[in-house]
This record gives structure tokens, C-alpha cells and sequence, in this order.
């Protein structure tokens, strides 16, 4: 599973386990390995669990919606019922006012609408909504005992339902952008980050500026990707990839050189 969540109720003993599964297209396989988790979370746990889709467009959500049933035509031994998230069952959630009045259902709908063009409207009102979280009083880095979910579990469940692609990319800079300290000590996202950092190759550099640009929709003539590719100085991509970020015609990217 991408992640598993312990959720406690008030005025429930125990809670229930909460499993979230980020589907990009039609898999009949999943089917198999969805109920086997449920079922193998239920008897270590002994706790009801939940499984919990997020789709990234309209015919992915309608197939993770059917039930999946095990059996015969003469009796049913099990069957598993999905919850889903995808467009059109959640907002597209643009603005940092919506963000902060649940934060939570922000974070789903930047999974749901993970491959839409506005995207980055999303992950921008996103980003400012994870950042301001962070300054609530109480909010702090120890769930067991802040009882919420904090920041860095926020962006790390962005970053992780995002997959790879353009998105992540454009994440990973809004976060070191609002928070400084991202990514949080000893999490995924930490990991992936340093490693990124330390291979230092100037062609993943040049990739995120191109995927940035595309994720925004702007076209790129094969002169600026030729250009983009081809530099191996780690300044001068780092300034390309700000610029990436709010640029209107791909050409802005050297528009001081």
C-alpha cells in the first residue's frame, strides 16, 4: 500500500486502520492484492479496515469503485468495498482559504487532480496551506501525542501520491520554498530528497525545469530544450528552474542573458 493510517474516533475504542492507495489506470491485479491487504491488516490489527482509492481521472475512479467479490455464482466468501477519491468527486481546491478550512480534503484534491492541467494552481494554495499549518499553536512533529496529522506527513502523502513527474518536482520546490526545513527529519520524503541532491547531475536539473514547464503548459521550442539540456552549470539551472516556475513563454528562461 502507498500509506496506512491509524485513526482514532472520539468516543470509539480503537479506531480503525485506513489504507490509501493512489491508482493511476485500470489494474485487474489490484483486485487480488486489495483484498488480501485488507484482509491481512484486519487479522494483525484487530481493528476495522478501510480502503481508501485516489484516481487520477474520471474512468480509473469509476473501475476502483466496483465492488470486488470472491466466490462463486452459488455463494460470496468476501467482498471489498472501495471508497474512492478522483475528479469530480472532489473540488478542485485553488485557493489558500479553502485549504485551510480542511486540510486534509486539499491534500486528496491535488491526488485527485494529480494529471490535470491546474495542477500548480493546487499545489500553490497547497503549499501555503501545509506552511501556515505549521505555525498553528500545538502543531508540532509528534503525532502520537499532537493527536493530527502535522506538516511533514502532510507534504510527504502529497509527494508520495504524486508520483513521479512534473508535479513532484514542482512540490519538492514549493516546500523548500514555504518551509525550510523540509523535508522533515528521518521521513521518505528526506531520503529521496538527499539522494536527489547528492547525485548533483545537472541533466535531473535540466529534466525539472522541461517537466515544469510542461505541467504548466507552456510550449517549449526544441531551441530551449536543446539549450536546457545541453548546460551543465548547477547555477545557471537553478535560476532556470525559478524561473520555470512563473514563466509565461519558455524563451523567459534566458531573458538576462
Amino acid at each position: 500500500m502507498d500509506s496506512v493510517f491509524r485513526v482514532r474516533v472520539p468516543g470509539e475504542e480503537g479506531g480503525f486502520v485506513l489504507a490509501v492507495e493512489s491508482q493511476g489506470k485500470p489494474d485487474p491485479d489490484k483486485h487480488n492484492s486489495w483484498t488480501y491487504y485488507l484482509a491481512h491488516m484486519y487479522a494483525k490489527y484487530r481493528l476495522p479496515p478501510f480502503l481508501l482509492v485516489v484516481c487520477k481521472d474520471k474512468a480509473t475512479a469509476a473501475w476502483a469503485a466496483e465492488p470486488i467479490r470472491v466466490g462463486r455464482g452459488f455463494h460470496t466468501s468476501m467482498a471489498v468495498f472501495p471508497l474512492v477519491l478522483g475528479p469530480g468527486i472532489l473540488p478542485m481546491i485553488t485557493e489558500p482559504d479553502e485549504v485551510a478550512r480542511d486540510l486534509g480534503v486539499a491534500v486528496f484534491s491535488a491526488l485527485a487532480y494529480a494529471t490535470d492541467p491546474g495542477l500548480t494552481a493546487i499545489l500553490d494554495a497547497l503549499a501555503s496551506g501545509v506552511a501556515n499549518d505549521a505555525d498553528k499553536p500545538g502543531s508540532g512533529d509528534n503525532t502520537e501525542t499532537d493527536g493530527d496529522v502535522d506538516r511533514v506527513d502532510w507534504a510527504e502523502i502529497v509527494e508520495i501520491g504524486l508520483g513521479e513527474g512534473p508535479g513532484r518536482d514542482y512540490w519538492r520546490h514549493l516546500m523548500a520554498t514555504y518551509t525550510p526545513n523540509f523535508p522533515g527529519s528521518n521521513t521518505i520524503v528526506e531520503e529521496s530528497w538527499l539522494e536527489g541532491k547528492a547525485e548533483g547531475k545537472a541533466e535531473g536539473q535540466a529534466e525539472g525545469v522541461l517537466r515544469i514547464l510542461e505541467v504548466r503548459g507552456v510550449k517549449i521550442p526544441d531551441f530551449v530544450r536543446e539549450r536546457v539540456t545541453a548546460c551543465t552549470d548547477l547555477d545557471v539551472l537553478g535560476t532556470w528552474l525559478d524561473r520555470s516556475l512563473s514563466a509565461e513563454r519558455a524563451e523567459e528562461l534566458f531573458a538576462e542573458e
